[in-house]
């Protein structure tokens, strides 16, 4: 169902990327043993569209790195929204964006022709299809298709499969490209 866009046709539609940051990356971490390379998936997700707003949303853990991948998240064009991983009794942690993601869509869906969720996550299939029915937004879901929800590609308008060229949005190490060659 990746159905490709006329650059053309659609270069006047002003577009906003919502991306699910903790999805990416374990999607990428789990089927490729590496990590998403932010810059290209926003210029895949835009297609020279007019970017009104590109939105990653993660979660703090205290992990080394992590405000550097933030800071970097910035220097690529992202709005970056944390919130804080919730620790609960017993030790269960839990940390998601689901409701930030759909809330902050619906805000601006006035202002956005095209809405791309970044994400395979299959919580968001009411949400796609408020946008589209409701709102009258194009919506386009741009994700890994191994790990992404048969119902969430269906609703899509369109889905960017990046399993389909994983290495143009993977940033492999020398150390793990050594170790797949052997």
């Amino acid at each position: 169902m990746n159905k490709k866009l006329t650059p053309e046709l659609y270069k006047q539609q002003r577009v906003g990327i919502f991306v699910d940051v903790q999805n990416m990356y374990y999607s990428a971490r789990n089927i490729y043993k590496s990590k998403v390379n932010f810059k290209i998936l926003l210029r895949e997700a835009v297609r020279g569209r007019y970017l009104i707003r590109a939105i990653a949303y993660v979660i703090k853990a205290d992990v080394k790195d992590e405000t550097n991948f933030f800071e970097a998240l910035k220097s690529l064009g992202y709005e970056v929204k944390a919130k804080d991983l919730q620790v609960f009794f017993g030790g269960a942690k839990k940390g998601d964006w689901d409701i930030g993601i759909a809330m902050d869509t619906i805000e601006l869906a006035s202002k956005l022709d095209a809405v791309v969720i970044v994400s395979g996550d299959g919580d968001f299939v009411p949400l796609l299809q408020h946008l589209k029915h409701a709102l009258g937004c194009y919506v386009e879901v741009l994700a890994f298709r191994k790990t992404s929800s048969q119902k969430l590609i269906e609703e899509a308008d369109n889905f960017i499969d990046m399993d389909q060229d994983a290495e143009k949005f993977l940033i492999r190490t020398t150390r793990r490209k050594a170790a797949a060659k052997s």
